[in-house]
């Protein structure tokens, strides 16, 4: 028989990436949560590649960490190896990438729920979603009967939840769990609509049954950087990754085996991401490259398991099998899981408003993969902001909502909540229209105060950035009083810089402009420089090199802001405004952007379709 189990204030149904920060950060602000699970084992898996960071991903994990929240500092202490990915180009799209001890980071992620004040984590498999007067109700498989104020969505790939190996096919969450299928069909009958979204997984492997000789291997950096801007744990690099690559055999295997994929059969209905396609994709798409690159990557220190990457298939396991054989060092491999394609429901993110509630369901929020993203460090971004927002919420409080020009946070939220994604969404620097702003290295900076405001950052982190940003300030002012003086051995490491040399004395800062040289370049003719933490140095360098540019990107911040505090009434049918077309009447309609700066970034609304909407508002002050 139900029973009544329980009343939270905050329920979270999923305790992956984005449940793990939803929980934390509204439990963090004072709301009593509970954190539904289907598998207590698994809370924080890694599915599929056994890493956190990357390309923009390192940026969205350095902003996680600024606003207080919990991935950065885990992938800390489980780093299995340390690189910061595109060094040769500038600054903007630096990236910080790890490779992570998996099940340690599961450890890690599980314990600190486990001792959070205000978080109860339950393993329970949630049946339905329900509205009940003012507030929300689940049941639990074993018929429990929880309430909540608000409640997040943060399901990743379990929600109806199918898996694919060629002719194979079964209901199935990622890494051998089963999916939920019961709450999918909740989520319908309360009038959700979903749709179906897809990703794949590449196999592991074992260790001893690859030849490394001949490999390329890739060690990590020299200088380790931590995500997490606290210093709480020390990263360290403790393993190597390998690269090799397919051939002609590999491809000819795929080729005639494509009739058996069921991404080409018809069988899968859900579309798959664009910029992470399965090997068999890859071999159609790119047909001309005579090879693609895979990577060799460590699972964790305390297992064989490799992470095969660049590998994802949903072929049969006959075919993969064959096909991994022909690649240099897999000659003899074997295979542990097998790799497969998930197909799972989602949301269409426009349902959403930009602090991820519901428009039309109040308290109710989405993140992470339900919300038709994919990746880890997306997902984790999204579960921090709802449950901000949904502590917020409870407390009667207005949501947080980082704009476009504060973060990536903000551009992944608002490109999901504006435009939508037809594929699941995955963060790059090009997406960012202001991404010299918006560096790893000054995420603190920027978001720190966001973080602190609402409560998540404490006291001893704020006075830290504060005395970071007076050393920034003194070094700064310093260079630019510093006189440098020619002398050979200045103009033999001039030239040797390919720069022109001194013939005249000039101010330090005036070297540090030039785009071949280094503050390190110049320590032996600065005498006088003070020992400051290298994120100083660093900060006061960019600033020096990319200032015209920098000034350049705050004035069309200035801009977009301007249309931004432009706010629209929610309730407007912008089919009884005269003089926008038709296209953006309904692109309007289905969005209800919340400003003018939101409408202007929609498809389908052009600029003078923002001129009607200016004169409409004007007319109505």
């Amino acid at each position: 028989m139900k029973y009544f189990a329980k009343e939270y204030d905050v329920i979270v149904i999923g305790a992956g990436h984005a449940g793990i920060e939803a929980g934390l950060a509204a439990a963090r602000l004072g709301s009593q949560v509970g954190v539904f699970t289907i598998n207590m084992d698994w809370v924080g898996n890694m599915p599929c590649n056994p890493s956190i960071g990357g390309t923009s991903k390192g940026h969205l994990v350095r902003e996680i960490d600024a606003l207080g929240g919990e991935m950065g500092k885990a992938a800390d202490a489980n780093t299995l190896q340390s690189r910061i990915l595109n060094l040769g180009k500038g600054p903007a799209v630096h990236s910080l990438r790890a490779q992570i001890d998996r099940r340690r980071y599961s450890e890690h992620m599980k314990h600190v729920m486990e001792k959070e004040e205000g978080v109860e984590l339950i393993q329970a498999e949630v049946m339905s979603l329900t509205r009940n007067e003012d507030k929300w109700e689940i049941t639990t498989q074993l018929e429990a009967i929880y309430h909540a104020k608000c409640v997040i969505l943060a399901t990743g790939t379990f929600l109806g939840g199918r898996i694919y190996v060629g002719d194979v096919a079964y209901d199935g969450g990622p890494d051998g769990m089963f999916a939920s299928t019961k709450l999918a069909q909740s989520l319908k009958d309360l009038g959700v609509a979903t749709r179906r979204f897809k990703t794949g997984t590449p196999s592991r492997v074992n260790r001893r049954s690859i030849n490394f000789e001949g490999l390329e291997r890739q060690d990590g950096d020299e200088v380790v950087v931590p995500f997490s801007f606290d210093g709480e744990y020390t990263p360290e690099n403790k393993l190597p990754c390998y690269i090799t690559y397919t051939n002609d055999k590999t491809k000819q295997i795929i080729l005639d085996n494509l009739h058996r994929s069921p991404l080409y059969s018809g069988k899968i209905d859900g579309v798959g991401p664009r910029y992470c396609p399965s090997i068999e994709d890859k071999i159609v798409r790119f047909s001309e490259k005579p090879r693609h690159q895979l990577f060799i990557e460590p699972c964790g220190e305390n297992t064989e398991e490799m992470y095969l990457q660049g590998m994802s298939s949903s072929l049969p396991e006959d075919v993969q099998l064959n096909f991994l054989r022909t690649i240099p060092g897999l000659e003899n491999v074997q295979v542990m899981r097998t790799a497969y394609a998930i197909e799972y429901d989602c949301v269409d993110p426009i349902s959403l408003k930009a602090s991820l509630e519901f428009k039309d369901f109040d308290g109710l929020y989405g993140a992470g993969q339900f919300n038709g993203s994919s990746g880890y460090e997306e997902a984790a971004a999204q579960g921090l902001i709802a449950g901000i927002n949904a502590a917020r919420k409870v407390k009667g409080l207005e949501p947080l909502i980082l704009d476009r020009a504060s973060s990536y946070i903000g551009t992944l939220i608002d490109d999901l909540v504006t435009k939508g994604c037809s594929d699941p969404y995955r963060m790059m620097t090009s997406r960012s229209e202001y991404r010299l702003l918006l560096r790893q290295d000054n995420a603190d900076i920027r978001l720190t105060k966001y973080g602190y405001d609402v409560g998540l950052v404490k006291e001893e982190k704020w006075q830290k950035l504060q005395n970071k940003l007076k050393l920034i300030e003194e070094e700064r002012e310093r260079v630019g009083l510093v006189p440098v003086p020619p002398s050979e051995k200045l103009n033999e490491m001039l030239v040797s810089r390919e720069t022109t040399p001194l013939t005249t004395g000039c101010r330090l800062i005036e070297l540090l402009k030039r785009p071949q040289l280094t503050y390190a370049d110049l320590k032996d003719f600065d005498p006088e420089r003070p020992d400051l933490p290298r994120e100083v140095f660093e900060q006061v360098e960019i600033g020096i090199k990319y200032e015209g540019y920098i000034k350049r990107q705050f004035a069309q911040v200035e801009e977009m802001r301007r249309l931004e505090v432009r706010k629209l009434d929610p309730d407007t049918d912008y089919k009884t405004i005269t003089g926008l077309r038709m296209e953006a009447q309904e692109k309007l309609n289905k969005v209800k952007p919340a400003n003018l700066g939101q409408a202007s970034r929609i498809s389908g609304v052009s600029p003078a379709d923002i001129s009607v909407l200016l004169i409409y508002l004007n007319s109505k002050k």
